[in-house]
């Protein structure tokens, strides 16, 4: 869409122009009123269009301020110089022969061109920056430059043509004189719309100084050259155009160089603030974009430098049992650590303050001071806690200020929001890689569990597991032991998380490899303990239930091991079976052995073996209550009806709504056994 807006308006430039560069082949001179006004309607009109394309281009290359007041330079420059060479080529009139007509359509239009520029950039510099807008002021301005230049070709005795005098008498002067004066009035009154030099550097500031003085040397030159032959005798209008926009020139620029020159002295100091700005701007960046802790230390200590115009930076981190320098600039690492804990130990360094340290009490103690005239330093402080101290210092006798310590001090609150960011982002970088590892260690765990449940025709069997976290240290398993024994084991191990899961992993090794011995429970559980004793650590032990379930016999033979009770259900009746025994890992003499007891049941039809870990008794509500054994041993009472798989259900339904306003704190598994005959 703009891009068409602009080739419109080119072409409608580019349209105007040609017809009055036909024009003027065809009508050379002015013979008649109407052909004088076509003439000047023409010019008037070339110049409009052509400043509307010029001023969009422009609008692109406001970022380059300077360079367009440059090239307006320029461009003025190239007018004296055209000025100078026509004036000695064609020093008197010339007919109109179509050479000179050629070469002074030529330089016409050249001129039109370059008037167009420089007269949008002005009215851009005009525009630039400012907070309400002047089109009413300068829109004015056009009209009478309009005005003006129509009346130099009726009204002014020293811009007709010769030999044409259409209005012009001896009183009629008076209308482009006042014409003149108001348009001058308004140049005069556009030309305070300066606002955009309060936002140069102090280099540009210098340039601008330069630039102006040569502007304003080019367009009084000008000015004084306005009665050019070559262009008066093409446009009488041109001519007065060209000379309001060099007396535009002269004017404008003329202010503008004494307010460079006012601005020049607090330029410094603007910079810096400007330097402050961007240094915040670019530190806020860095919030959302580093992700490397000592990249952004880096970053913080270069950039204190310029923030505070010193000559040295270094950080101090709180690492929760000292500060360590993480990064310095424009000192070593050692002695500005030796600094630090010279500042520590003479109580300079205030915890919440940012401060300037007179050094002046100490200096002559410590021969690492003897470089350093000035610091400041600012402590870190987020979320109520001081991460560790930014520190700036000065080698020359100029000290730093209370600016200086209000600049350091904001910049170190940016830098240790921008720290906790990157620290906060990292910990959860390595908190996402952990979770990646143990949803890898969960997979890992499932499988070892068993993927299929046996099955036989009299023995209904259910298991479920479900971790307290991602991992857990509950097992349970099954083993083939012959055609008409199946071993059934369920394990607790202490403890949880990825610890518990690993001692479980070599838990089931054990019992599979030993099941296949067609050993009795307790000879069973006996040599897990003892190959458990190279393999576990003291703090850790193993409660578990082994129980052989002997199809021919209708018998289920077991033995405890410190585990949560078995509890048998009968005729609807649930009995706590809880044979002697300790955990595997608590003892390896021959107590173990001595200790541990078998147990025999006589299975009948739907009698019912319940096996679980304590995370299903130990559930608790919002009221610390325990969900407990009662309301285990009625629940398995009231559904001995139902098969192993729904009995399953209706424990876990209970648990969860017991405990739902509460986390799960422990492992829960179940094993239910239903004998049918």
């Amino acid at each position: 869409m703009i891009k068409t807006s602009n080739n419109r308006k080119v072409e409608n430039a580019i349209i105007v122009s040609v017809i009055l560069f036909v024009f003027k082949i065809i009508f050379p001179q002015y013979n008649t009123t109407i052909l004088l006004v076509i003439n000047e309607v023409l010019v008037l009109l070339s110049f409009y269009f052509w400043i509307r394309y010029v001023s969009d281009f422009i609008n692109l290359k406001i970022s380059k301020l300077l360079s367009l007041v440059i090239n307006a330079g320029i461009l003025t420059a190239l007018l004296f110089f055209i000025i100078a060479i026509s004036s000695w080529l064609f020093s008197e009139n010339t007919d109109a022969s179509l050479i000179y007509i050629l070469f002074s359509s030529l330089i016409a239009f050249v001129f039109i061109g370059a008037l167009s520029y420089i007269f949008s950039v002005y009215k851009k510099l005009c525009f630039h920056r400012q907070k309400k807008s002047p089109s009413f002021y300068f829109n004015t301005m056009l009209v009478f430059f309009i005005l003006t230049s129509l009346s130099a070709s009726f009204f002014s005795p020293d811009k007709s043509v010769d030999g044409l005098k259409i209005i012009l008498d001896s009183n009629n002067d008076f209308i482009y004189n006042a014409l003149y004066m108001v348009t001058v009035s308004l140049i005069f009154m556009n030309s305070f719309r300066v606002a955009w030099i309060a936002f140069l550097n102090k280099k540009q500031k210098i340039s601008l100084l330069v630039i102006s003085i040569v502007l304003i040397t080019l367009s009084w030159i000008n000015v004084a050259n306005e009665n050019f032959t070559l262009i008066n005798n093409f446009s009488p209008a041109l001519d007065q155009l060209f000379n309001l926009v060099m007396v535009y020139g002269a004017i404008y620029f003329t202010i503008v160089f004494f307010i460079a020159l006012f601005h020049l002295p607090t330029a410094g100091v603007i910079d810096r603030k400007s330097e402050e700005l961007t240094s915040f701007k670019d530190l806020s960046k860095l919030m959302n974009q580093v992700f490397d802790v000592e990249e952004l230390y880096e970053t913080i200590t270069s950039t204190a430098l310029k923030v505070s115009n010193s000559d040295s930076s270094w950080l101090t981190i709180n690492d929760k049992v000292s500060f360590d320098i993480h990064s310095a600039k424009g000192i070593g690492i050692v002695d500005a650590k030796s600094i630090s804990d010279i500042l520590f130990e003479n109580n300079l360094v205030s915890s919440s303050e940012t401060e300037i340290i007179d050094l002046s009490r100490i200096k002559k103690k410590y021969n690492t001071l003897q470089n350093f005239n000035s610091i400041v330093c600012a402590p870190l402080w987020v979320h109520n806690k001081n991460k560790g101290y930014l520190f700036t210092a000065r080698k020359s006798t100029y000290e730093f200020e209370e600016e200086d310590s209000k600049s350091v001090g904001t910049f170190a609150g940016f830098a240790a929001v921008a720290l906790e960011n990157a620290q906060l982002l990292e910990e959860s970088i390595e908190k996402e890689r952990l979770e990646k590892e143990l949803d890898v260690a969960r997979d890992v765990q499932y499988k070892i569990l068993p993927q299929k449940i046996p099955s036989y025709d009299n023995l209904e069997i259910s298991a479920l597991f479900t971790p307290a976290f991602e991992v857990g240290g509950d097992y349970y398993d099954f083993f083939n032991i012959d055609e008409t024994k199946l071993g059934v084991v369920i394990a607790d191990v202490s403890g949880k998380g990825i610890e518990a899961a690993f001692i479980m992993a070599e838990i089931k090794g054990i019992f599979s490899t030993l099941s296949i011995l067609n050993l009795t429970t307790k000879e069973l559980l006996g040599k897990v303990n003892l190959i458990l004793k190279d393999n576990i650590d003291k703090k850790t032990f193993v409660t578990a239930v082994y129980g052989i379930v002997d199809i021919g016999k209708q018998t289920f033979t077991f033995s405890r091991a410190g585990h949560s009770p078995v509890y048998y259900t009968n005729n609807n009746s649930t009995k706590k079976l809880v044979p002697s025994g300790i955990g595997l890992g608590l003892n390896f003499t021959n107590q173990f052995e001595n200790n541990l007891k078998e147990m025999e049941i006589k299975l009948n039809n739907n009698d019912i073996i319940t096996l679980f870990t304590d995370g299903i008794n130990e559930s608790i509500n919002e009221h610390l209550e325990e969900f407990g054994y009662d309301r285990l041993e009625k629940i398995i009472s009231e559904n001995a009806n139902l098969s192993a798989e729904e009995i399953s259900n209706k424990i876990i339904t209970a648990v969860s709504l017991f405990s739902k306003d509460s986390s799960q704190r422990d492992d829960i598994t179940l094993v239910i056994l239903k004998w049918k005959n």
